[in-house]
């Protein structure tokens, strides 16, 4: 990707300089491997910096186009196409799940709407399906669970983010309501990847056989959300061939991640393809859990000290909000800035008011709470140099 001089976006060069310079000293501590951090503004790139290793124990360097794994980024990439076909009449928001996937009302869940799904207000299984391993890798079987499985709370009582199990189900939605047709994986591709020019981004392993930087936990204080194990596990899982895991499944690079953020900048367009309107945006880029926690940084209260604050999930997207928050979106950002994050990993934002879009890829995988400081730090270190 070519680069515009900070200065014609109205950066501070030596501000924005400060972004390499803390990247390059978190990993020579040895805190994280490597980072891939772009950042653009009114559509131009400014800053592509890529720091560090991808595979340290290797010593193989990380590159501008190594193919990544971003966990949960996933999600937002699948919900972009959800709420295209919110757009396109083939569902609809406020439609309960069992109307498109007959049997989903068993166990009191007849009013879980495709809503609650994207705001993580369900109260559907939250953790892991006991499901053998050879049955983790498809969605199909984790909507088969979750369609039989008891809820944990009422619909739109909590936020209660799902890791893998919502997802799943939005992806059946998407291949039940499919008027071709299609799979989850061409449906990803020709709704979206292919119109963003996303063109190293693959659900699933690529089958071209390049490589994936290796998914290796660099732990600093105890688990919190997963331990490092489990980690490298999802890791593995997600390498299996025929993996289809809509919540954390897809392989990107930080060119690929920057170009979805941006589209979402543009108001939901890229290189002339319309995949959201501005309208659909602005609904989903609102506060719809209004002061709810989201639960899963509970663990974080007592561990770090920190105060509960909103959750702030839109549809399908997180939101800044007004307050101060320990969140990993940027505090400097304006109160309508949003984005999404991966466990210990990624992170993208947009900034509409100031028309700037973000992108974070990251190897050697932190607890989340430390993640989410760190994109935090980051993210404000990039809006302070704004002039």
């Amino acid at each position: 990707m070519t680069t515009v001089p900070p200065r014609v976006l109205a950066f501070d060069p030596d501000r924005l300089r400060r972004v390499r310079e803390a990247l390059e000293s978190d990993i020579a501590r040895e805190l994280y491997d490597g980072a891939a951090v772009a950042v653009g503004r009114a559509g131009d790139l400014t800053a592509l910096e890529v720091v560090g290793f991808a595979d340290r124990a290797a010593g193989t360097p990380l590159t501008e186009d190594q193919l990544l794994v971003p966990f949960s980024i996933s999600k937002q990439f699948f919900n972009t196409v959800v709420l295209s076909y919110v757009e396109r009449g083939l569902l609809n928001l406020l439609q309960p799940v069992h109307e498109v996937l007959p049997g989903f009302e068993a166990r009191g869940k007849h009013r879980v709407a495709l809503w609650h799904l994207l705001t993580h207000t369900s109260g559907i299984l939250s953790g892991l399906a006991p499901l053998p391993p050879e049955d983790l890798i498809y969605y199909e079987k984790w909507t088969e669970y979750a369609a039989a499985a008891a809820p944990e709370a009422e619909p739109g009582t909590r936020v209660i983010y799902s890791l893998l199990a919502a997802q799943a189900v939005m992806g059946s939605m998407l291949v039940a309501v499919d008027p071709e047709g299609r799979g989850l994986s061409r449906i990803l591709a020709e709704e979206l990847l292919e119109p963003v020019g996303m063109t190293s981004t693959s659900f699933g392993p690529p089958q071209n056989g390049r490589p994936v930087a290796p998914v290796v936990p660099r732990y600093r204080r105890p688990a919190g959300l997963f331990q490092p194990q489990e980690v490298q596990g999802v890791g593995a899982l997600l390498a299996m061939e025929g993996a289809e895991i809509p919540g954390a499944g897809c392989i990107t690079t930080i060119g690929d991640v920057f170009r979805f953020a941006d589209m979402l900048r543009a108001g939901g367009i890229a290189d002339g393809h319309r995949v959201l309107s501005p309208a659909m945006l602005e609904l989903a880029t609102r506060n719809w859990t209004g002061d709810l926690p989201n639960s899963l940084f509970t663990y974080a209260l007592s561990s770090r000290h920190w105060a509960a604050w909103p959750g702030s999930v839109g549809l399908g997207f997180f939101v800044r909000g007004e307050g101060l928050t320990p969140g990993p979106l940027p505090n400097l950002g304006s109160p309508r800035t949003f984005g999404g994050w991966g466990s210990g990993t990624s992170l993208f934002w947009v900034d509409p008011q100031r028309d700037v879009a973000f992108a974070l890829l990251t190897t050697g995988a932190l607890e989340d709470s430390d993640h989410v400081v760190r994109s935090q730090r980051i993210s404000d270190m990039v809006l302070a140099a704004l002039r």
